[in-house]
């Protein structure tokens, strides 16, 4: 690998940590979105809910003000009492419960399959770029930078079908949600699309053969590099 491109490569990959790390706490958190009911009345107890690919939460929230940002019952930080199920476990009980659950689990399904992939790719980029760096394998930047960019596709759909997730709920009259907001895995999963995507980019760009330093030159032409 010559000088520059190395640098270049060692560059591009403290972005794709990042950005792996930035698509990890968005897979292993529960904090893609937040739901919440009407506030009937305040000195009463309200129950909001967040989740994420794994599971979803209901927090009940005693209101004694109404909130400032003017989200419905919350914000989420506030003390209560905190109840967490695993998709997987969920059992059926009232018509609303009972729509809400067999929604979350088709798309949270699928989310969290997506995501899988989205890692699955993430590694196999990692790979060729560590061995990328052995003589005479600067070719395994271009089986990367496709790897990491499938990997920001993978996340952008994953975040897609979370979207329609929430949208669903909130359309549906069935069920007691009537605000929500996107929360800081949702932000991080986004971050991570860019970041990868853009690391992809750069790699497969970065593994280009060197353009002629002349227009007169042809790429055989031109003067090589000095290697490492």
């Amino acid at each position: 690998m010559f000088e520059d491109q190395a640098t270049k490569v060692k560059i591009t990959s403290v972005v794709i940590v990042v950005g792996m790390s930035s698509m990890l706490a968005a897979v292993v958190t529960d904090h893609w979105a937040v739901l919440s009911p009407r506030v009937e009345k305040l000195n009463a107890t309200c129950e909001a809910a967040h989740f994420g690919l794994w599971r979803l939460c209901k927090k009940s929230i005693f209101m004694v003000e109404e909130d400032p940002e003017g989200k419905g019952c919350g914000p989420i930080s506030l003390p209560g009492a905190k109840n967490c199920s695993y998709f997987k476990h969920f059992t059926s009980g009232e018509e609303a419960e009972v729509f809400e659950v067999k929604t979350q689990k088709e798309y949270n399904i699928s989310a969290a399959a997506i995501a899988i992939f989205s890692l699955f790719f993430m590694i196999l980029g990692t790979l060729c770029v560590i061995f990328s760096f052995g003589k005479g394998r600067d070719y395994l930047l271009r089986p990367a930078g496709m790897f990491f960019a499938f990997a920001g596709l993978c996340i952008i759909i994953s975040v897609e079908v979370m979207r329609q997730s929430v949208k669903r709920m909130i359309d549906s009259d069935e069920t007691i949600w009537i605000e929500y907001y996107y929360s800081w895995s949702y932000t991080c999963a986004c971050a991570s699309f860019t970041l990868l995507i853009l690391s992809g980019v750069a790699l497969l760009l970065i593994s280009m053969p060197h353009m002629p330093r002349n227009p007169w030159e042809t790429c055989m032409d031109a003067e090589p590099d000095t290697l490492d």
